[in-house]
């Protein structure tokens, strides 16, 4: 992997952020703007980065199995993920329920917001779609078993199943089955796809900084190890451990580039939503979802320059 090139795109991402907290700080967002900031991008931007690398990538067999590989690499490394997370939290005197959300928030990561645009920019079409389709392994363990363990509950009912259809998931379907029946819409359309595309990266960066003001005008009050477990597991053993464990497995190098890209996001943003909608501690959520953030534009280029030395 170029990491010059990543390094160049991290850095692009820090100086977006940096002016998103600079708006956020002078004019805080509402209810009202948040929404429709998180509506544009997940309801127009992400579908046409996901419609633009189909538009772009020839689904021959050999791209219709990398992308089978990656959505069952993604659900397994996300378990597992969790799995490591609610081990490292067993280590701490807290409650089961609060070892559970500590699992959830150093197993799954930003792959949608952060990790998507980031594949597009290091890697292309191909490359965002393999990541698109990480992205939706991310949704499925999220909306099930993630669920099922801040319910305390063994079972999965149908308001998970109802979550997990979304416009982007609905987009990598309707895209992937247009490719395989051969059908491809005219050159106009590609364009604004294309166009749109482009919102994605800056526009949620844009809002992840001028998220931050707003969460640290809350001053919560959150301990350091609570915190700092998850952030540990997210963003170093979690994502080191995968590589070690990709390394030894015969994929493609596009699948392992893409993946390793991926388990190195931070927290998913989504951890505070998911968290005050089950009743768990949305505020742990957000304050890990901003620290985590914010670390990672310096974890991302370390972890994928130690993974590089088990990818050889």
């Amino acid at each position: 992997m170029e990491m010059s090139l990543l390094l160049q795109s991290i850095l692009l991402m820090g100086a977006i952020i940096g002016i998103g907290s600079a708006i956020g700080y002078r004019h805080p967002l509402t209810g009202d703007s948040r929404q429709l900031i998180i509506t544009i991008i997940v309801n127009v931007a992400m579908p046409c980065i996901i419609l633009d690398g189909v538009f772009q990538t020839p689904i021959d067999s050999q791209t219709l199995t990398q992308i089978i590989a990656i959505f069952a690499i993604s659900v397994l490394l996300n378990c597992f993920g969790i799995g490591m997370g609610w081990l490292g939290a067993r280590t701490l005197p807290l409650p089961e329920k609060k070892r559970r959300e500590m699992a959830i928030l150093s197993g799954l990561g930003n792959t949608g917001f952060i990790g998507l645009p980031l594949c597009a920019a290091l890697f292309g079409p191909k490359g965002a779609l393999l990541a698109a389709v990480f992205d939706a392994g991310v949704d499925v363990v999220m909306w099930t078993v993630a669920v099922m363990m801040l319910q305390d509950k063994s079972s999965f009912n149908l308001k998970g199943l109802k979550a997990m259809i979304n416009i982007p998931m609905v987009a990598i379907v309707l895209g992937l089955g247009s490719a395989m029946l051969g059908f491809m819409p005219p050159q106009p359309v590609k364009d604004l796809v294309g166009t749109l595309a482009k919102l994605a990266s800056p526009l949620a960066m844009m809002y992840i900084g001028m998220l931050l003001p707003l969460l640290l005008r809350k001053k919560p009050q959150v301990s350091l190890p609570v915190i700092g477990l998850p952030l540990t597991f997210k963003l170093f053993v979690f994502p080191l451990t995968a590589a070690m464990l990709l390394s030894l497995l015969p994929l493609d190098a596009e699948i392992t580039r893409v993946t390793v890209i991926q388990v190195a996001m931070p927290t998913l943003t989504m951890a505070s939503i998911l968290f005050a909608r089950y009743a768990a501690d949305e505020e742990m959520g957000a304050m890990t979802t901003v620290f985590s953030t914010l670390l990672a534009l310096l974890s991302i280029p370390a972890v994928i320059m130690v993974g590089n030395f088990f990818l050889h």
